[in-house]
């Protein structure tokens, strides 16, 4: 039993001071790595589950006032190609009106009648005095055939010699003379003819009418007022009855700067947009530049035609216009365009992308970008308007981490 004690107390390694201490120091530096790496693991799954602090701000749709794809914005007025005020052509007294504003008048209707009682007068008159033409032509038809007659017999007689030739004579010159009275007959029945006919359309234009089909906006003369196709002095003279104006010539007229008016081109869409109807955006087409500059403006006047008119539109409506260029797809698929602070977008010009808040979450969305006026920028896609996007939080924000949103 000694014996075996001895062989296993043999067996044993013996180890000095020194490997003691070697593998002590071993022990501890591989749980101090460990504990390292506990720690920075513990650490990063704390990082990625606590909020990160971010401040967002609302992708608004695009307004009205703006449109995407836009190359130039100007603003203007609702015209009326066909706009007169309807007037008299001779100086009258009104005795009837029969125009009121906002009446639909038709090409010819009656919108008012002036006195005519000098005027039926001189019709009269002149009515007159062509009867007594008409009569005094018939006298002068009898004194001629009875002076024929005359002039047959002294010849008959003057070849018989019964009566001398001077007889003859003045028979056929009392023939020429009345044919000659005969003609000047026939041109004062002419005259006096037309004279009534005059007369007669100075009857006609005391009832004034409408020129073309329309909408009267505005009336400018009550019964008992003078009215004349030309201003006279003192102002108690009108020089129109109503102003008429054909709402299917409605057009819109712009000012744009010279500067400009290389991106506006005959047929270019564009877009209207009333002040009176913000949300309401109106489809048109760019008719013609006018070939003139303004001097003192520095503008050029440019002519746009609605697509479809509505009885919404009205003349000198004050008006918004986006001429649109090549990039309209977002207009012509329906998805309106919104607008975030230039702040939330992240990545480069070819890959823009923001972080939109889902909840606690941030999600991460590719755009597509349109124009950047001023501190904005449009959104043609990728946001549909109403989200809140980040616009600061860490640099390393990652789609899916924890957020809390700053007030």
């Amino acid at each position: 039993m000694a014996s075996d004690k001895s062989a296993i107390e043999g067996l044993r390694i013996d180890r000095g001071p020194e490997e003691a201490t070697e593998s002590r120091r071993g022990r501890w530096i591989a749980l101090a790595v460990g504990v390292l790496v506990l720690a920075g693991g513990l650490w990063l799954w704390l990082g990625r589950s606590r909020a990160a602090p971010v401040r967002v701000a609302e992708a608004v749709a695009v307004s009205a006032g703006a449109t995407p794809g836009a190359v130039l914005n100007a603003s203007g007025y609702v015209t009326a190609r066909r706009q007169a005020t309807v007037s008299s052509k001779v100086t009258g007294k009104v005795i009837e009106v029969l125009v009121e504003e906002g009446m639909v008048i038709e090409e010819g209707q009656v919108l008012a009648r002036l006195d005519p009682a000098t005027v039926e007068r001189t019709l009269s008159l002149t009515r007159a005095e062509l009867s007594s033409a008409r009569q005094a032509l018939d006298e002068t038809r009898v004194r001629l055939h009875e002076a024929e007659l005359n002039l047959r017999r002294a010849r008959r007689l003057a070849e018989e010699k019964v009566v001398s030739q001077s007889e003859v004579d003045a028979a056929e010159a009392e023939v020429d003379s009345l044919r000659a009275r005969l003609d000047v007959g026939r041109e004062q029945v002419t005259v006096a003819d037309r004279v009534v006919a005059l007369r007669r359309q100075d009857l006609d234009d005391t009832v004034i009418r409408a020129p073309f089909s329309g909408v009267a906006v505005t009336k400018d003369a009550q019964p008992g007022e003078m009215i004349s196709p030309v201003s006279a002095g003192g102002g108690f003279t009108r020089t129109g009855i109503c102003t008429l104006v054909d709402m299917s010539s409605l057009e819109i007229e712009v000012d744009v700067n010279e500067a400009y008016i290389g991106r506006v081109r005959p047929g270019q869409p564009a877009e209207a947009v009333l002040d009176a109807y913000p949300e309401w955006r109106i489809p048109a087409r760019v008719i013609i530049t006018v070939p003139a500059a303004d001097r003192q403006k520095a503008t050029v006047k440019v002519r746009l035609g609605f697509d479809r008119l509505d009885p919404r539109i009205l003349p000198d409506m004050g008006v918004k216009v986006a001429f649109l260029g090549e990039e309209r797809q977002a207009v012509a698929a329906g998805k309106p365009a919104v607008r975030v602070p230039r702040e939330a977008v992240r990545g480069d010009r070819a890959n823009p992308v923001v972080f939109v808040v889902e909840g606690e979450k941030v999600e991460r969305r590719a755009v597509r970008l349109g124009p950047a006026p001023g501190e904005q920028v449009e959104v043609l896609a990728g946001l549909a308007g109403g989200e809140r996007v980040v616009v600061e939080g860490p640099r390393e924000l990652a789609d899916g981490d924890r957020v809390k949103v700053r007030e």
